[in-house]
């Protein structure tokens, strides 16, 4: 489950909580909280990431591109 998007300055993202989407025209990469964590990515590359998941250059955060955060619940299985 998604909270509602937040807009977010990149020195606020906090690995492990917030879940990124990106966007800059018809361009959006989202990824969830979890992802930066399973990759061992720091903030830059986890907003990097983001904007390669979006199609865009990975430096987009810094050059114009909206940036949203989330938190999320994640569910599993029991089985």
């Amino acid at each position: 489950m998604l909270s509602p998007l937040q807009p977010v300055q990149p020195e606020q993202v906090e690995i492990g909580r917030h879940g990124l989407l990106i966007s800059l025209g018809y361009y959006r990469g989202l990824l969830l909280p979890q992802v930066p964590v399973e990759h061992g990515w720091d903030r830059i590359a986890f907003l990097e990431q983001t904007c390669r998941k979006a199609g865009l250059p990975l430096d987009a955060w810094q050059t114009g591109a909206k940036l949203e955060a989330f938190t999320a619940e994640v569910f599993a299985d029991p089985e």
